[in-house]
């Protein structure tokens, strides 16, 4: 039995779930997201929540129940609260600016490091040294994060790149005399 797939998705006020067979609709203050769920997983919506069950025993069955309910949820969440991201870039001259829509990162190069904003995901600016990408989707502003720390991800011998916040760099010792 999957923990994670039995629990109930608590729709709060606001926020609208329709359902058209297998394809989920959220609608909320934020946005609106779509997803179609797996024919082996049954949907049952009641006034305020939203719950999934397999439709057989097999092993995919189970294995798409909690991840129907986990990506139902975050679309739930995401249309209500919204997702964002936090990068700090560490190092001497490391720094971030907006242009318009786009990102400017400063990170060691020759050359400025511009990225423009995708659809759905919006970039802020609070200090020089931290970037906030926001949006509704989890998946798409989890993996804008990871593609702008790409780019320059933290060394282990100073700790010098772009990293997540509060993220722990494993640091290494240096060359010894």
């Amino acid at each position: 039995m999957s923990r994670i797939g039995k629990k109930a998705i608590a729709i709060p006020t606001g926020v609208t779930l329709t359902l058209d067979g297998q394809h989920v609709t959220v609608k909320g203050p934020k946005g609106q997201l779509a997803w179609t769920v797996s024919e082996e997983i049954e949907l049952k919506l009641d006034a305020a929540e939203l719950t999934l069950s397999p439709r057989s025993e097999t092993t995919r069955a189970r294995s798409m129940w909690g991840l129907s309910r986990t990506l139902v949820n975050n679309m739930v969440v995401g249309v209500s609260t919204g997702y964002e991201q936090t990068l700090e870039l560490v190092g001497v001259g490391y720094r971030a600016a907006m242009k318009g829509q786009n990102l400017s990162m400063q990170l060691g190069f020759s050359h400025d490091v511009d990225i423009p904003a995708p659809a759905g995901i919006s970039f802020a600016v609070p200090r020089p040294v931290e970037v906030k990408i926001a949006g509704i989707d989890k998946q798409l502003v989890g993996e804008m994060a990871a593609r702008i720390r790409k780019i320059r991800p933290p060394e282990p011998y100073k700790g010098k790149g772009v990293r997540y916040a509060g993220e722990a760099v494993r640091r290494k010792e240096g060359k010894k005399k």
